[in-house]
């Protein structure tokens, strides 16, 4: 969020990597025979352009940690809600603890972050509380209809790509013709290829084997794997607050992932 950039120039760019990366794919990995609700639902709600421009303007108006707390934090409460109310699958008391536990845990560690503040912490919150909201929707359709990596990924980058970019480039706010060559390439390579690329299929695959509560929590652990990371990496030394947090955290990623696949019935019943 640094780079000078607006948000739609970083979402632009993720699409026009993964886009074209995957568009020669397009025809061959595509889901036909999921409904329309499937592919539409995929395609708004997934990691795609609605998610990132979210994120990006929370990151505008805040630390990135309030981001890690909010947005990751908030994903398993998120899953669960949709996974009751629309897939009639019911936690055990083991998997609600464990996602309390985990909110608890990403919100010690991103503490001293939060200090830092921002310039609207307040709408901060509410794009990163919505940006978690679509993804977990993301979440509960991949299991919901069983979608495979090579799926997701198309459902993902093509729509997304062939619908955003020409808005961007026609309607929307850039300053990419005034940043550096050398932020462009490094926030196409990293966007593109990181959170457009590996992070649909990772997600997709944990999805499938895991289930969409603790793949939602793994994701909540992102703060405190951010805080260990930055010890090697930058030289960081977590305070005793974050190494609550993070010990915390790994508690209730134990749990949540001991605690079986939870209860299902159907809705209709």
């Amino acid at each position: 969020m640094q780079s000078g950039l607006t948000p739609f120039d970083l979402t632009a760019l993720r699409f026009m990597v993964t886009g074209a990366l995957v568009l020669p794919f397009a025809k061959a990995w595509w889901p036909r025979h999921l409904p329309l609700q499937a592919i539409l639902s995929m395609s708004i709600f997934g990691p795609g352009a609605v998610y990132s421009i979210l994120m990006y303007f929370g990151l505008k108006g805040a630390s990135a940690a309030y981001g890690g707390a909010f947005a990751n934090g908030s994903l398993p409460i998120f899953t669960i809600l949709l996974g009751l109310l629309f897939a009639g699958r019911v936690p055990s008391w083991q998997q609600l603890v464990a996602v309390l536990i985990l909110l608890v845990g990403a919100v010690l560690v991103a503490l001293p972050g939060m200090r830092a503040g921002g310039n609207s912490v307040a709408s901060a919150i509410g794009f990163f509380l919505a940006a978690s909201a679509v993804l977990s929707i993301y979440f509960v359709g991949v299991k919901h209809w069983q979608i495979e990596a090579r799926q997701a990924l198309v459902l993902v980058s093509v729509p997304n790509a062939l619908l955003f970019l020409p808005v961007w480039f026609f309607f929307l706010p850039s300053t990419m013709q005034d940043a550096p060559w050398p932020t462009i390439l490094l926030q196409a390579a990293f966007q593109g290829l990181g959170p457009g690329f590996l992070a649909v299929i990772l997600f997709s695959i944990s999805v499938r084997i895991l289930g969409p509560t603790p793949s939602a929590g793994l994701a909540a652990a992102v703060p405190a794997s951010a805080t260990l990371l930055a010890i090697p990496i930058l030289s960081e030394i977590p305070t005793t607050i974050e190494w609550i947090g993070i010990a915390i955290v790994t508690a209730g990623l134990v749990l949540l992932l001991g605690g079986g696949q939870p209860e299902t019935r159907s809705l209709s019943k």
